[in-house]
């Protein structure tokens, strides 16, 4: 799916690419588009791209936190006027389970909930459902925003600045794992034969023992 998405940013123009990540994290919050695919997916391929100077890594950013702030109002607002409706059935689950999270943190579980992938999508409009105060709801949703918006935009800048070196230490990490796995197999097999040898060792010694003894009895 990743690559994908960065094939489709790569064929589109900067303003665009843009558009797009403010629209995927937005949608995210707003329309649970997070339920199937992640918000901050599209957030970290725009840095990355934005590493090649391709599209402006301030108009990343901007979208990255524009999107989420925007999408969370947007999902508060129609689950206060659509909520009940909406979790009903099967969402049922979902629905107790962002209203637990909300009854034990209160106007801060939109401020953690933004860095859980399913809590993310259901936790503004279950804001909306249990009729919290947009003035409390809107701090901890732009701080946020503005906190997962920036830190997803700035790891795909700093994945795609460091591509090279990455793929590099990927290389000799997966080279000095496949040591390590030799060599613990190496001795594993060892201690398992010299293991052998000494329960060998000790059969032996048992049955020569026995004859003395009975004969002694």
């Amino acid at each position: 799916m990743a690559h994908r998405i960065i094939e489709f940013f790569l064929s589109i123009p900067a303003p665009l690419a843009i558009l797009v990540v403010f629209l995927l994290t937005a949608g995210e919050t707003a329309f649970l588009v997070g339920l199937i695919l992640p918000g901050e997916l599209a957030a970290i391929v725009g840095g990355a791209i934005a590493s090649g100077s391709r599209v402006p890594l301030a108009g990343i950013l901007a979208a990255g936190i524009l999107g989420p702030a925007t999408g969370d109002s947007i999902g508060y607002l129609l689950g206060r006027k659509y909520g009940r409706r909406y979790f009903t059935g099967k969402r049922r689950k979902n629905w107790a389970r962002a209203r637990n999270w909300l009854r034990q943190r209160g106007a801060r579980a939109v401020f953690f909930g933004r860095f859980t992938p399913f809590l993310r999508s259901i936790v503004p409009p279950a804001a909306g459902v249990s009729r919290m105060e947009y003035r409390r709801f809107l701090p901890w949703s732009v701080a946020a925003a503005i906190l997962w918006g920036s830190g997803s935009a700035l790891a795909g800048y700093a994945i795609g600045r460091n591509s090279e070196r990455l793929s590099r230490f990927g290389e000799r990490f997966s080279l000095g794992i496949l040591v390590l796995v030799v060599v613990f197999a190496g001795l594993y097999f060892l201690r398992r034969r010299l293991g052998k040898k000494r329960r060998r060792r000790r059969r032996g010694a048992i049955r020569r023992t026995v004859p003395v003894s009975s004969a002694r009895q």
